[in-house]
């Protein structure tokens, strides 16, 4: 019950924290410096830019009825994940107007594009990473795949190229290009977030000395191996390999171990994006001790 407690504050603090990043620098970076970008919040700006109206009075409005449609096509389900951001955002964008001097830390219209894609990425990827939604076009985008059959990708990028491409008549051609920039910068910080933590490295090693390279990784380094009956292409012959993955601060260690085992055994070496199971999202076990000349594999000599 602690446990779950603990994880319940976490994501609301996550929540919180993520919708007041994105308000912060839609606020403070991308509404004065003009830059143009998709999305409620970019509609929102641009009609605050041309008709004078407070973007939070479009985009909570416009939220609150995305929901609904999105609640009527898409589920409960969905829909709930995305009502805390729907509502915080607005909410947040509005008290940065109370906060003197907030909107003066950049006048270089290309640094504040580097610095809201990434700040922008990253508030995405809190929220994110925690199971919320930012709502707003995400909802129409999955509605439209449902209908369609089509990737979620395809509409979301139907839905900003036609979002910022349609703000060109307001802002200018050459702000397009300045959300051309924004737009690459967000996606490659918003992937580094998702994954922050949980690369890993996947080592794979095909040697004779399979039974003491086992032995070195699960006693000495205390990570888990996966054994693989492999057979040899030139010969043809059966052998055993050894897949194991660890964090990559680990690598060099465990590169230097398999080569004092064994200097010609054949190692790959692979970077992966996230693994999930016993010791990395779930608690790791004990596990008992082996003996470097235990014999665990049926008709397998050591």
């Amino acid at each position: 019950m602690k446990k779950r407690m603990l994880g319940i504050i976490k994501d609301i603090l996550f929540i919180l924290f993520g919708n007041y990043l994105f308000a912060f620098v839609a606020y403070t970076l991308i509404s004065p410096s003009g830059i143009v970008v998709g999305g409620i919040t970019g509609i929102g700006i641009t009609l605050e830019r041309a008709l004078g109206i407070r973007a939070e009075w479009f985009v909570l409005p416009a939220n609150i009825s995305i929901l609904i449609f999105g609640w009527i096509v898409l589920g409960k389900k969905m829909v709930v994940t995305s009502i805390a951001s729907s509502v915080l955002y607005p909410v947040f964008f509005g008290i940065q107007r109370y906060i003197p001097f907030i909107q003066d830390i950049t006048k270089d219209i290309l640094l504040a594009s580097i610095l809201s894609g990434a700040g922008v990425g990253a508030a995405v990827g809190i929220l994110m990473r925690v199971g919320a939604s930012t709502g707003g076009t995400d909802i129409i985008c999955l509605s439209l795949h449902k209908w369609f059959h089509l990737p979620v990708s395809v509409f979301v990028l139907i839905v900003d190229f036609v979002v910022i491409f349609g703000q060109a008549f307001v802002s200018g051609l050459e702000m397009v290009l300045y959300g051309l920039i924004y737009t690459a910068v967000e996606t490659i910080v918003l992937n580094k977030v998702m994954l922050l933590g949980q690369s890993q490295i996947q080592v794979t090693v095909i040697s004779d000395k399979y039974q003491a390279i086992r032995f070195s990784i699960l006693n000495e380094m205390h990570c888990g191996v996966t054994m693989l009956h492999i057979e040899t292409g030139c010969r043809g012959e059966a052998q055993m390999g050894i897949l194991c993955v660890v964090h990559p601060r680990q690598l060099f260690d465990l590169q230097k171990k398999l080569l004092a085992i064994d200097p010609e055994a054949f190692i790959t070496v692979t970077q992966i994006k996230e693994v999930r199971g016993q010791g990395f999202t779930s608690e790791k076990r004990d596990m008992v001790p082996i003996s470097e000349t235990s014999r665990t594999f049926k008709n397998q000599g050591a």
